[in-house]
């Protein structure tokens, strides 16, 4: 369940760490990734292949409290197109950590 507060702007903020399931599902050119931060943090977002991997880095910097959007276009941190499969997007926020399965389809 999320909750959310309202601050002083009337701007409505999460209450909890909250990271969606990625949009399509399954994929083929691109899909987001959405979040949101409860309060400020150091965020990183990762792609991982089944075989643990790390394919691509996607955030690594501190971000405020509020919700996130990111997209993802099927890419290595080198720009090679990957192959279909199994991917797993990695987000951590300070101490939060989850981890997401997702497809991608050519």
């Amino acid at each position: 369940m999320c909750s959310n507060v309202e601050d002083d702007r009337g701007s409505v903020l999460p209450e909890d760490f909250v990271l969606r399931q990625n949009h399509p599902n399954p994929f083929n050119s691109s899909t987001l990734i959405k979040y949101s931060l409860p309060k400020r943090a150091h965020v990183t977002v990762e792609i991982f292949n089944v075989l643990g991997q790390r394919v691509r880095s996607l955030v690594d910097r501190e971000q405020s409290v509020g919700p996130y959007v990111i997209e993802w276009d099927g890419r290595s941190d080198n720009g090679h197109e990957l192959a279909t499969g199994v991917y797993f997007y990695r987000v951590e926020a300070g101490d939060h950590v989850e981890v997401k399965k997702m497809l991608l389809l050519k």
